[in-house]
C-alpha cells in the first residue's frame, strides 16, 4: 500500500512546482551608464587636494561671481557700521584734539563708515541752512530783498561728498604706489571724522562779523588739517614723502576756506 503511493506519477498534477535553478553570484555584469548617470572627470595631479572638479572651469566662474556679488551687496558693509554712541563720541572728541595723532590705533580693530556718511550729510545740511541764514543776516540792514538760495544745497553736496570720497581715495592710491601698505576704509574713516570740526565752525560762522568769521575759519582749518596730517604721518616715515603730509594739510585747509568764501561771504 505504501509503495503504490510512492510510485504514483505527479508530473501531470496542477500546481506542481518546477525545480529552481540557482545562478552563480559572480555572474553579474555591470551595465554601461545611462544618459542620466553623472560622469565625473578624474582627479589628476593638477587638482590634487581639491577633489573632483566641474567641467569647463565652472567653479572659478562661480567664485568670481560671488566675489562681485559681495562687492555690491549691502550685507558686506554691515561690519563697518557696527558702532555704538560711546565709540562714535570718543572718535569725535579725538578729531578735536589732533596733537595726539593716535586715531589709527583707536580705529584699527573697528574702522567705520558711519562717521563718514553721517558727518558728511550733516555738514551738507548745515552749510545749506546756516549759509542762507548768514546771507539773510548780512542783507537785513540793506533794502535789498532776500531769497533762499537753493544752489547752496547742490554746491554743498558736490563739494563735501566729492571731497570726502575722492581725496582719501587719491591718497590711498598714492601711498600704495609708493610701496606702503594702506587701508582705504581707514582713510575714509579718518577724513570723515576730520569734517566734524567744520560742522561746529559752521554754526559759529553765522555771526555777521567778518573778522570773527576769519578767525573761526583759520582755527577750524588748522585743527582739521592737523588732524589729518598728523595721523597720516604713521604711514609716512621717510622725509622724502613729507610732501604727502603737506598736500593733505593744504587740501583740508583749502576746503575750509572754500566753505567760508562760498557760504559765508
Amino acid at each position: 500500500m505504501d509503495d503504490s503511493y510512492t510510485n504514483f506519477p505527479t508530473s501531470h498534477l496542477v500546481g506542481s512546482v518546477p525545480a529552481v535553478v540557482t545562478e552563480e553570484k559572480n555572474s553579474y555584469k555591470p551595465q554601461a551608464p545611462t544618459a542620466n548617470s553623472p560622469i565625473l572627470p578624474p582627479n589628476n595631479g593638477s587638482n590634487a587636494g581639491r577633489g573632483y572638479q566641474t567641467l569647463g572651469g565652472e567653479g572659478d566662474g562661480e567664485q568670481s561671481t560671488n566675489k562681485w556679488n559681495g562687492v555690491f551687496s549691502v550685507s558686506s558693509y554691515t561690519e563697518y557700521f557696527n558702532v555704538d554712541t560711546d565709540l562714535v563720541l570718543n572718535r569725535l572728541m579725538s578729531s578735536l584734539n589732533p596733537t595726539t595723532g593716535d586715531f589709527f590705533s583707536k580705529i584699527d580693530a573697528n574702522p567705520d563708515l558711519y562717521g563718514l556718511i553721517w558727518i558728511s550729510t550733516t555738514l551738507v545740511f548745515v552749510l545749506s541752512s546756516i549759509g542762507n541764514c548768514a546771507t539773510y543776516l548780512m542783507q537785513s540792514d540793506s533794502n535789498s530783498s532776500w531769497n533762499f538760495d537753493v544752489n547752496y544745497v547742490n554746491v554743498a553736496a558736490c563739494s563735501v561728498y566729492g571731497y570726502a570720497l575722492l581725496v582719501p581715495l587719491g591718497f590711498y592710491f598714492l601711498i600704495r604706489y609708493m610701496g606702503i601698505s594702506a587701508s582705504l576704509i581707514r582713510f575714509w574713516c579718518l577724513w570723515g571724522y576730520s569734517l566734524f570740526v567744520l560742522v561746529l565752525s559752521s554754526f559759529l560762522l553765522i555771526i555777521p562779523v567778518e573778522f570773527l568769521r576769519w578767525t573761526i575759519t583759520i582755527a577750524a582749518a588748522t585743527t582739521s588739517a592737523s588732524f589729518v596730517a598728523l595721523n597720516l604721518r604713521t604711514y609716512v616715515q621717510s622725509d622724502d614723502l613729507m610732501i604727502i603730509l603737506v598736500a593733505s594739510f593744504a587740501l583740508q585747509a583749502a576746503l575750509t576756506i572754500f566753505i567760508k568764501m562760498w557760504f559765508f561771504s
